[in-house]
């Protein structure tokens, strides 16, 4: 049995699909970026192109 390698980042207007090896785990979460794992209230946006969080 092979457990999850990709997922979506937790936040919810980001589109972006990260590696769990190298996500941002904060709690039981994982987010693609420091913007998205603070929430966004230091940092706009994920950095990612094509991505509008």
């Amino acid at each position: 049995m092979s457990g999850v390698t990709m997922m979506k980042c937790a936040c919810e207007t980001c589109l972006c699909v990260v590696s769990v090896a190298d996500a941002i785990k904060k709690g039981d979460k994982y987010y693609c970026s420091q913007g998205c794992a603070e929430g966004h209230k230091t940092i706009k946006g994920c950095g990612h192109s094509g991505c509008g969080c």
